[in-house]
């Protein structure tokens, strides 16, 4: 008999109860170390005060009205987006998918106002995740995902990633856009290759065609700047963003330079609960902590930390680890033998520190980007005792 919830996820047998800092407890009063962080979304970590005291005073004058309606709290956080991106325009929604299906919208609409209709794929690349609705796993093209869905949503090309001879290949008439994410997260924590992102702005310049970055996972703070694209030079013509923007409170945006989001116009798209003044008042608070002097400083001080840990980490235990893969607070551990890693993970629960499982037989550490090296000092306590466990047979 099925359950009252349905059967769509593998749950580990733990509930918890509250949250404070860097760490959860649960039901029991047990406390795990949070290397997890929602996957990469409580990037403030958990019952931040800045961001309940914002939550709770919202909650207490007013919810939803509907985008029928102005609301401030929409108009602020767009004013701080633009003036700390690329973008001219924003988009509010709910999610990391949702912003991905806009921006796809946007770059088809795009090709439609300018007299070429016929451009409306999109090229992705191998190993990519932009979500779990039909066009974004389409987008992603990953066997495990579409397996069962079909058929599968037209428009989307695949090529390897970091190969930019292959997608100039691979551009044809057709061709509307671009999607890359600069840090493959789900994928095994691959951050793009040097120069990628610039060949890829070079060949959308060339061709005509839009480039779209996918920061949902790697954005909002997660490598140390503000969006991961930051640190080659280059900028997108569209960008979906979600996870960390929240902190944990449901937040998704898609920014857009002018000539892009200008196609957008009354009744092409819309949201009922998107940009509500609940979500405004908490991605509001978590750039009022995120954009303060000094907080990208400590999350590249803290990354460097850790790499430096983790490198120990990994000479030390050769015959689980092949290497460390991510950019900042993003950190990927490769390890040598296929369900290494869910062995880990799983051990680590049990000992107490929450981590995440990425693709490509990757553990993947994505811990609130407030965390201190003591934290970090901590979580390598955690690993070399389940490394020495799971190496030892037990």
């Amino acid at each position: 008999m099925i359950s009252n919830l349905m059967p769509t996820y593998a749950r580990t047998d733990i509930a918890f109860e509250r949250g404070e800092g860097v760490y959860l407890f649960d039901d029991a009063g047990r406390r795990y170390l949070d290397f997890a962080a929602g996957i990469a979304v409580d990037s403030l970590g958990h019952c931040h005060p800045h961001l309940v005291s914002a939550l709770t005073e919202q909650a207490g004058k007013l919810w939803h009205t509907s985008n029928l309606f102005r609301i401030p709290g929409q108009e602020k956080l767009a004013d701080r987006l633009v003036a700390n991106t690329f973008a001219d325009s924003v988009f509010f929604n709910n999610s990391g998918a949702e912003a991905i299906e806009t921006g796809i919208k946007m770059m088809r609409r795009y090709h439609h106002d300018n007299g070429a209709p016929e451009r409306y794929r999109v090229i992705c690349c191998t190993g990519a995740f932009h979500g779990r609705t039909l066009a974004t796993i389409a987008a992603g093209g990953q066997e495990k995902h579409l397996a069962g869905f079909g058929p599968v949503v037209d428009g989307f090309d695949h090529v390897a990633f970091g190969n930019l001879n292959e997608l100039r290949a691979s551009i044809t008439p057709e061709t509307a856009g671009i999607l890359v994410e600069p840090v493959q997260g789900e994928g095994g924590i691959r951050p793009a290759p040097d120069g990628y992102l610039k060949g890829l702005r070079d060949v959308a310049d060339e061709f005509g065609i839009l480039l779209m970055f996918d920061e949902v996972q790697c954005g909002a703070g997660r490598t140390g700047k503000f969006f991961a694209h930051e640190w080659s030079g280059v900028t997108p013509d569209v960008m979906a963003v979600a996870k960390g923007l929240g902190s944990g409170f449901p937040v998704g945006a898609s920014l857009a330079v002018e000539k892009v989001a200008s196609c957008l116009v009354a009744g092409t798209h819309g949201t009922t609960f998107g940009g509500n003044p609940l979500a405004m008042a908490a991605a509001n608070a978590v750039l009022d902590v995120m954009l303060a002097d000094g907080f990208m400083d400590h999350v590249t001080r803290i990354a460097q930390y850790l790499a430096k840990s983790m490198t120990g980490l990994v000479s030390e235990f050769p015959e689980l680890f092949e290497e460390i893969r991510g950019q900042g607070l993003m950190v990927g551990l490769k390890c040598v033998k296929d369900g290494q890693n869910a062995a880990i993970c799983a051990k680590l629960t049990e000992l107490g520190m929450l981590t995440v499982l990425a693709g490509d037989n990757v553990l993947r550490l994505v811990p609130p980007l407030i965390i201190e090296e003591s934290h970090v000092d901590e979580a390598m306590v955690f690993l070399r005792e389940a490394c020495q466990a799971i190496q030892g047979g037990d």
